[in-house]
């Protein structure tokens, strides 16, 4: 049964003043930090903040799944 995986959850908002795309990039070296093994990011929220009639943050809550390793 060497075939057989398992794999965790975890949720993390990221941020970026620039894209959505570099809060997504953002939110995974942080993760890449603490959890070793990730696999699959899915954005599941994303959001902005305005300021002043601008967009000043580009923010977005994923889900990233890793390998569980006993």
């Amino acid at each position: 049964m060497q075939d057989e995986r398992v794999y965790k959850f975890v949720e993390f908002v990221g941020t970026s003043t620039d894209s959505w795309e570099d809060a997504a990039r953002n939110a995974v070296l942080i993760a890449s930090k603490k959890y070793s093994d990730l696999r699959i990011g899915e954005i599941l929220e994303q959001d902005i903040t305005i300021e002043a009639g601008q967009v000043s943050l580009f923010r977005i809550r994923m889900k990233m799944s890793y390998r569980f390793h006993l």
